[in-house]
């Protein structure tokens, strides 16, 4: 497709509305032959690579302004073997894709927590999501891959085929080819989920969340997810009359599995957390539970910008800072500021080895994402520096960050997304399998 042709500008719109570039040509891919012919083609043209699933990158880096944009919507289907427990999915296909797939038969794997965000962009980059205390990350229940490397040769690669490729690939995003096929492992997790939390004023959340973070580690459940979140409720009829435009802190957890087992193992945790302006104990479908965010997440239609950490403890000195939003006057106007949130690590994530791939950090206990949405362009500046400084102050207790949030810090981000011999022999990897940087537009490991 080229600029003007019927499909073109809905090819090249990405998560973030802030990104607007226009690349040469679309190919939309329904092969790994096809893909294979993109490449060849950009590299004997001269034109820049870029490989679109979902589109979920906040700097929508996907898209190449001027290059040659490998599409893969044309690669979505997802094939259940109930029996056999395992999903092949294809490159293009969405989280709900594989999420409706398994569950008519009640099985799951990982996957992130909004629906249209593309498999290969968070499998790549390690995956998390709510099941992953549970199951392990995304990339922790792929058992092979198919992939199209730099120079066109398509290979499974799996834990006995390409075994260093198979390493790189659980973390390493999507530095080393482009993935056409994924197989899953799949997980009986039956059909329902669960959400409990309370929802605190300013005032009481400093020792409601210190109640919280004294719950979390081996003694949550691994079908629970704690989270945390900090912000500005909207002004809307889906929302409590007493929390509308008011700042406040929601403390809880997620539950995938039976809700009455969730019921007697929660809601006794998350009652001793303190009175509440307001309280939620919600079960829902799985299915629902996987597209609860989707239209706050709506593609194209708000412009985003995120900072991330990684937290092996919550002092709480870190919690007080993250209640602030990052802001030394606690009087200050936060109606624009960026929410903060917390999702628990642990279980079956810490219990496999971080030597086992190329994904890091897995001792963490919080992973911290500040994250800002608007629509105004002459927002831009305030908004942006506003998620700055809340990533800026929770960085002194950071010891790490989650690649698949990263977004404009460049070579330092990709170091603390990766220790240092991590990052060595992932660039190893990269002098091997594209030596010449073509799959650079992403968290680019440069070729050792």
């Amino acid at each position: 497709m080229l600029a003007g042709d019927e499909g073109y500008d809905s090819a090249r719109a990405v998560w973030n509305a802030m990104v607007d570039r226009r690349p040469a040509v679309v190919v939309r891919c329904t092969s790994s032959a096809d893909v294979a012919a993109a490449i060849d083609f950009a590299r004997r043209n001269g034109l820049e690579v870029g490989v679109r699933c979902g589109g979920h990158s906040v700097l929508g880096i996907s898209v190449p302004d001027g290059g040659l944009l490998i599409d893969l919507s044309g690669l979505r289907a997802v094939h259940v073997d109930a029996e056999a427990r395992r999903a092949r999915v294809q490159g293009g296909a969405l989280l709900g894709d594989l999420d409706r797939a398994a569950q008519a038969f009640g099985l799951a794997t990982t996957a992130g927590n909004v629906s249209h965000t593309g498999v290969s962009g968070l499998t790549l980059g390690g995956g998390m999501g709510w099941l992953a205390r549970r199951l392990g990350l995304a990339c922790d229940n792929v058992d092979s891959y198919e992939i199209v490397t730099a120079d066109g040769a398509t290979l499974r690669v799996s834990e006995s085929q390409h075994e260093d490729l198979f390493w790189g690939l659980r973390g390493g995003g999507g530095n080393f080819g482009v993935v056409t096929e994924f197989e899953f492992r799949l997980h009986e997790v039956g059909t329902s989920a669960l959400l409990v939390d309370r929802t605190f004023d300013l005032a009481e959340a400093p020792s409601a969340m210190r109640r919280w973070r004294d719950l979390l580690g081996d003694n949550v459940p691994r079908e629970a997810t704690p989270v945390a979140w900090i912000g500005t409720m909207v002004d809307s009829p889906g929302v409590p009359s007493q929390l509308r435009n008011r700042t406040v802190a929601s403390l809880g957890f997620v539950w995938v599995g039976d809700p009455d087992n969730g019921l007697r193992r929660l809601v006794p945790w998350v009652t001793s957390l303190g009175a509440p302006l307001a309280e939620r104990v919600e079960e829902l479908p799985y299915l629902r539970l996987q597209t609860v965010d989707d239209e706050w997440h709506r593609p194209g239609l708000r412009r985003r910008y995120v900072k991330g950490h990684y937290l092996r403890e919550l002092s709480d000195e870190a919690i007080d800072t993250f209640l602030s939003q990052g802001q030394a006057d606690p009087e200050a106007d936060r109606t624009r500021l960026p929410n903060g949130s917390f999702q628990g690590y642990g279980g079956a994530i810490a219990a496999t080895s971080n030597d086992d791939s190329a994904f890091s950090h897995r001792n963490t206990l919080v992973e911290f994402v500040a994250a800002t949405a608007w629509t105004d362009p002459a927002e831009d500046a305030q908004r942006i520096e506003a998620a700055r400084q809340f990533g800026g102050a929770m960085e002194p207790f950071a010891s790490g960050v989650y690649v698949n949030v990263l977004g404009d810090e460049g070579d330092a981000g990709v170091r603390r997304a990766y220790p240092a011999g991590k990052l060595s022999r992932l660039a190893a990897l990269k002098r091997r399998y594209d030596q010449g940087n073509i799959f650079h537009l992403n968290q680019n490991i440069r070729p050792q």
